[in-house]
């Protein structure tokens, strides 16, 4: 297909998305914008019209999956899955503080097989701060605590918790090799604050309707 024809077949939906962006309802393209986690009116008609990840009331990339997401509380600009290659296997809880970051290919796994009877799975938890930084690859596991301004380095697998926080862990099994001073860390906030598409002024009512914690 030519550059030609491709504009063609995209000019619909150009116009629609101007379109849309006009409307009080989706102020939220315009809104997060500039945020860690910017929604686009491609992400939303994805999810909410084609389906592709349907459910998650945050944006997911197409190639990321989560399962259970009414397990999930995920914190002011904070979009498990929003990377490619992600998987969020929430059987049990996963809690996400404001402003986390999650990169590509992370797995957060709150659930392990019985080793001694595959069928069943022992169920957890996973509890991330705020300001957290999980990099490219990295592995959480079940009953991990992380506390606010944790990084995470690429490629590590977190089997147990640093509830503390204020530091840089790496490695299989993930071992802490940086602490943060925690006055040299910032506590920043967008002007305007969305957990994932919903207004953060909406959220309490949306948890207590939608959520399982």
């Amino acid at each position: 297909m030519n550059a030609l024809a491709r504009r063609a077949l995209q000019a619909p939906f150009r116009v629609s998305a101007r379109a849309m962006r006009r409307v009080p309802g989706f102020k939220l393209f315009d809104e997060t914008r500039d945020t860690q986690t910017p929604v686009t009116v491609g992400m939303w008609v994805r999810q909410q019209v084609f389906g592709v990840n349907h459910g998650p009331y945050w944006p997911v990339h197409p190639t990321s999956r989560v399962v259970g997401w009414r397990n999930v509380l995920a914190g002011v600009e904070t979009s498990p899955g929003y990377m490619p290659g992600c998987y969020v296997q929430a059987l049990g809880t996963i809690e996400i503080g404001d402003y986390t970051q999650i990169g590509p290919s992370v797995g957060l796994i709150s659930a392990n097989h019985e080793p001694g009877d595959l069928r069943r799975h022992r169920i957890g938890k996973i509890t991330i701060g705020r300001y957290c930084w999980l990099g490219m690859g990295a592995m959480v596991l079940p009953d991990v605590t992380l506390g606010d301004f944790t990084v995470v380095g690429a490629g590590a697998v977190v089997t147990r918790s640093f509830p503390d926080g204020y530091c840089v862990i790496a490695g299989n099994p993930a071992a802490p090799i940086r602490s943060l001073d925690p006055e040299a860390c910032t506590r920043h906030r967008s002007r305007r604050e969305y957990h994932g598409f919903i207004p953060k002024a909406r959220f309490a009512a949306f948890r207590a309707a939608e959520l399982a914690l």
